[in-house]
């Protein structure tokens, strides 16, 4: 699959359990999760989400993310990157929920992102 999903969250369990909800929609879409910092504690750090960036097999993301320092994080992942990622700056829950449902149907890009819009919240 061309296209796959990349969860970032300042807690482990948050990723995990958004991860665990959206495969109940999307159990063919690729999803990696970066929660909590490398060694397990709350935050992000760039090791842990470039990591979780390199073991999607996708080489296309839409990226997710919780809180603003994430963000930041993730600036600097998609510079180093060979992939293409998609940053999303909205409700993180129904943001993933939503897109991954999407494609898992085979919804361009286009049509996704035009439902994410009105789920702008940062």
């Amino acid at each position: 699959m061309a296209m796959g999903m990349l969860l970032v969250s300042h807690v482990p369990a948050i990723a995990s359990g958004l991860e665990t909800l959206i495969k109940q929609v999307a159990k063919d879409v690729p999803i990696t999760t970066a929660g909590g910092t490398s060694d397990g504690q709350i935050g992000t750090d760039l090791d842990h989400i470039q990591k979780a960036i390199n073991d999607n097999p996708a080489s296309e993301l839409l990226v997710f993310y919780d809180l603003g320092s994430a963000k930041m994080n993730l600036d600097i992942a998609e510079e180093v990157s060979d992939k293409q990622m998609h940053v999303y700056d909205v409700a993180f829950v129904e943001g993933a929920y939503a897109a991954a449902a999407l494609l898992e149907a085979n919804v361009t890009l286009d049509k996704i992102e035009a439902q994410l819009k009105p789920l702008k919240v940062k």
